[in-house]
């Protein structure tokens, strides 16, 4: 094990796009644990729109990075020192640890054992799936979405981490399911990977009328993860009693202007109902969450797609890709 543990910190604050200037890659000294702390080696990194709304200094659900932090990640990795008695050397697992080569881990609400020293784990799964990731679309479709058998459920991001898995489990549920993404190559994949019935381009379509198209019977759930003109269309096909699921708005991060929908009144004519969440208050139900996830793993009706960035110099172009539009499923950086 090296003596020293490469980390990116924060130099900056960006504006639009993570320049490569705004971070740096260091090499700091190798964490020393103390009593009820493990140290991590990260194998993957997850890269998820969160992180760059941590680089801007606001407060959120978590703090903000102060410059100079390491920028912070959901991780997946590999005790390989302890001193907590939750953990020993050689189990995997999930974390927060950030865009590093190792980590500390405490026995708390942020880092769980996913598996042990001579558990065959899959690590893209643990973050993909099982995660966060997996969490939030679970939450927020069977929480709020509610799909039912017959109903028209339309994803944004189809082709994303959460929007992938939050499309298949309203398929599962026999809903007829829309995506809503940014290429005609993303569009194929959400059908023909995801299983999802149609797939709308909505850089080269007119929205609206394939939206007409796709959902005539109107649009009863929609797990928005983007936001503005996107969320003003699916709001103009929502159907009586239609659930909106406010789960990420990427189309703003960059810019922070959060523009109100246009189309809100909608909501007003059609009975129905716009409503946020935060998968961290749903922390002590994560297992089952986790259940339903590998349930529909085991049982065929799921599946990821990995984006992998090779190395921490990559951080940059894995987390600009969210926002350019270039990832298909979960990015991931191996440091």
């Amino acid at each position: 094990m090296s003596d020293v543990n490469r980390q990116v910190v924060l130099r900056r604050r960006p504006t639009g796009l993570v320049d490569p200037d705004d971070v740096a890659l260091i090499e700091a000294p190798m964490p020393e644990i103390g009593e009820g702390e493990a140290l991590v080696r990260n194998d993957l990194v997850g890269v998820d729109a969160a992180v760059r709304t941590w680089l801007d200094g606001q407060p959120g659900y978590l703090p903000a990075l102060e410059l100079g932090d390491p920028v912070r990640a959901a991780t997946v990795g590999t005790v390989v020192a302890t001193k907590c008695g939750a953990y020993e050397v050689g189990d995997v697992v999930t974390s927060l640890g950030g865009f590093s080569d190792y980590s500390v881990s405490l026995d708390d609400v942020f880092t769980t054992k996913v598996g042990g020293p001579d558990d065959d784990v899959d690590r893209g799964a643990m973050l993909a799936v099982y995660g966060s990731t997996g969490a939030t679309a679970y939450f927020g479709m069977h929480d709020i979405g509610r799909p039912a058998e017959g109903e028209t459920v339309v994803v944004s991001a189809a082709a994303g981490a959460t929007g992938s898995i939050a499309g298949q489990i309203a398929k599962e549920k026999g809903a007829r399911v829309v995506g809503i993404a940014g290429t005609d190559d993303k569009c194929r994949v959400v059908v023909e990977e995801f299983g999802f019935d149609a797939c709308i381009n909505h850089r080269t379509a007119d929205l609206a009328a394939e939206l007409k198209e796709h959902c005539p019977k109107r649009v009863d759930v929609y797990f928005d993860n983007v936001g503005g003109p996107i969320l003003d269309a699916v709001l103009g096909r929502i159907a009586q009693g239609g659930r909106v699921v406010l789960c990420g708005v990427i189309s703003s991060y960059l810019s922070g202007d959060h523009p109100g929908p246009a189309n809100y009144v909608k909501l007003l004519a059609m009975r129905a109902r716009m409503e946020g969440f935060n998968t961290l208050d749903n922390w002590d139900r994560y297992d089952e969450a986790n259940t339903e996830l590998r349930r529909l793993m085991d049982a065929g009706a799921l599946t990821y797609r990995s984006h992998v960035f090779d190395g921490l110099a990559n951080a940059v172009p894995a987390l600009n890709a969210l926002f350019e539009g270039t990832n298909i499923g979960k990015t991931f950086l191996k440091p």
